[in-house]
């Protein structure tokens, strides 16, 4: 981001409202559609990054969380996609689980017909202005090399989650720093 680049605000009270509003509009139409309650869903404006929003499931809690830069830049479209997007992939989670189904597969893309909404599943947007999150990455050695590995798979390796091992001499990877600089 260059110096001269005004950094966004994120959206304010009211436009959360308006959001929470089309989420809660959204959930409805889902309900007369499939004659069934879906019950309402913490939506977090927390989101951070080059994503606009997310469902997320972690053990019992389910939340929505969105970017609340990008809505502030991009408002009346991610009103009008990015919230029906969401919702389609909780409603969905509740009709079929999520480990039953693509997460832009078919039953999804159902949902967002119902919902009259763009079905595509990645917007583009212009996002100078906005803070976005910078990837971190690690080095690692094997017998043969160096390799760079992202701050996930670094944590992953941290907490013996997995191992990784080289694909040339398949030796298991070991960490020797940090690298400088963020990409």
């Amino acid at each position: 981001m260059t110096a001269t680049t005004q950094l966004i605000e994120p959206i304010n009270v009211e436009q959360q409202a308006q959001v929470l509003d089309k989420t809660q509009a959204t959930l409805r139409l889902a309900e007369c559609e499939y004659g069934r309650r879906f019950p309402a869903i913490p939506v977090l404006f927390d989101l951070r990054g080059r994503c606009s929003g997310m469902y997320r499931v972690r053990g019992n809690e389910q939340v929505m969380r969105f970017n609340p830069h990008i809505f502030a830049k991009y408002f009346s479209d991610n009103l009008a996609t990015t919230v029906p997007h969401e919702v389609a992939h909780y409603v969905s989670d509740c009709l079929y689980g999520l480990g039953n189904i693509r997460p832009h597969g078919d039953e999804w893309r159902q949902i967002m017909k119902v919902f009259k909404a763009n079905d595509s599943r990645t917007a583009t947007y212009d996002l100078s202005g906005i803070p976005t999150r910078r990837q971190r990455y690690f080095t690692y050695c094997c017998q043969c090399q160096s390799h760079r590995l992202s701050s996930r798979r670094h944590n992953k390796l941290t907490r013996g989650e997995v191992s990784y091992h080289c694909r040339q001499c398949g030796d298991s990877l070991r960490f020797v720093a940090a690298c400088q600089g963020a990409t």
